[in-house]
């Protein structure tokens, strides 16, 4: 069979590589193009595209880029075309991937949607262009299966892709040590890190037996950090070995996103941070219909990690709730079985890479 996949960014070329480790099980004959990266061509696909050629982050940055925007739409549709596959698999990246699914639809294409844009917590009305443009959505979130019922919509939960990752991390690495580390996950844009960073570093003052040790993002120049961390004694940093900090922290200030879900994967008691503009803020308040913005409380749809938004994220409260998860108490053991709930729920009796491809591999076989 003929395989199309598009991914358009790190995390999708991550998830995509495993999927077509998966796939290529199912069907030893598999022929596969792909938009992703390195893992994904490593994994057995022929690259088309890199991802590092559509990511435009930011309003001004798409405006700028609209013309090389359009003409990747255009090229992909006669990509596709001259492939013919027998089912096209889009992976997030919902900005451009919606717009292939519509044309692709149009086209008699088979098309299925792995991991599902989080439109519960806007746009809800794209819910609509997905029931009419995707043959099979595979939701990696488990409240998102009774979010798309809501609107008649059948999809397949296969469990969260990053279980796996990381659960092959901490058993190549079960000799990592804990040590006496708060890591510290400002997030990737600089906006964000120069709003939230100096806020999480101001607390390091308050504990000096510990190491903060703040994880690069990458593609920002080091400069940048060094002027953030001038006035403080016990900060480090890493880069590209966020996973190596996690399995030695005891303790994470970690801002919202993927990263929360990844540290409560290894287990780590933390702190999600999210401080925006007033007006942004104030804007999104209002669009966003969601109670949590931490993916940890979202799925166990209660408090299990705290919290700090907005003017609640400053020093004197990151003190208290730092002390509060350094201290071995009723509460930090309530916190494990809490993870360890996530952890089941997120399994979902296997593999996720493994389940979906099994999903497309039915769906093209039938």
């Amino acid at each position: 069979m003929k395989y199309y996949i598009i991914a358009g960014e790190a995390s999708g070329d991550l998830h995509g590589s495993n999927l077509i480790k998966e796939i290529h099980k199912l069907d030893t004959a598999a022929k596969i193009n792909c938009w992703g990266g390195e893992k994904m061509e490593a994994a057995g696909a022929i690259l088309i595209k890199h991802y590092r050629d559509l990511a435009f982050m930011g309003f001004a940055e798409v405006v700028k880029n609209l013309p090389t925007i359009f003409k990747n739409i255009t090229f992909c549709k006669r990509d596709i075309l001259a492939f013919a596959p027998d089912v096209l698999v889009l992976i997030d990246y919902p900005g451009f991937n919606m717009r292939i699914a519509k044309w692709a639809k149009g086209k008699n294409i088979k098309i299925v949607y792995y991991i599902s844009p989080q439109i519960w917590a806007w746009k809800e009305s794209r819910v609509h262009d997905i029931k009419r443009n995707i043959d099979k959505m595979l939701v990696i979130l488990p409240f998102e299966k009774d979010f798309y019922k809501n609107y008649d919509y059948e999809v397949d939960y296969v469990g969260h892709p990053l279980v796996e990752v990381v659960s092959n991390f901490i058993a190549l690495n079960t000799h990592i040590k804990k040590e006496n580390i708060i890591a510290l996950l400002p997030g990737s844009r600089k906006q964000e890190i120069m709003v939230k960073l100096p806020i999480m570093l101001a607390v390091a003052k308050h504990f000096p037996t510990y190491k903060f040790v703040v994880a690069k993002a990458p593609g920002l120049e080091n400069s940048f950090y060094d002027n953030i961390f001038k006035p403080y004694i016990n900060v480090g940093s890493v880069s590209d070995e966020t996973y190596l900090l996690l399995m030695k922290a005891k303790a994470a200030l970690v801002t919202s996103g993927t990263a929360t879900l990844e540290t409560a994967l290894f287990a780590v008691p933390e702190i999600v941070c999210y401080k925006g503009g007033k007006i942004s803020y104030e804007i999104a308040k209002r669009i966003i219909k969601i109670k949590y913005i931490g993916l940890v409380n979202l799925i166990m749809d209660k408090e299990v990690i705290k919290e700090l938004i907005q003017d609640e994220l400053n020093e004197k409260n990151l003190v208290i709730e730092l002390n509060l998860l350094l201290n071995v108490t009723d509460n930090s053991k309530k916190l494990q079985d809490d993870y360890k709930d996530l952890y089941s729920l997120l399994n979902a009796g296997g593999h996720a890479s493994a389940n979906a491809a099994l999903k497309i591999w039915e769906l093209i076989k039938d």
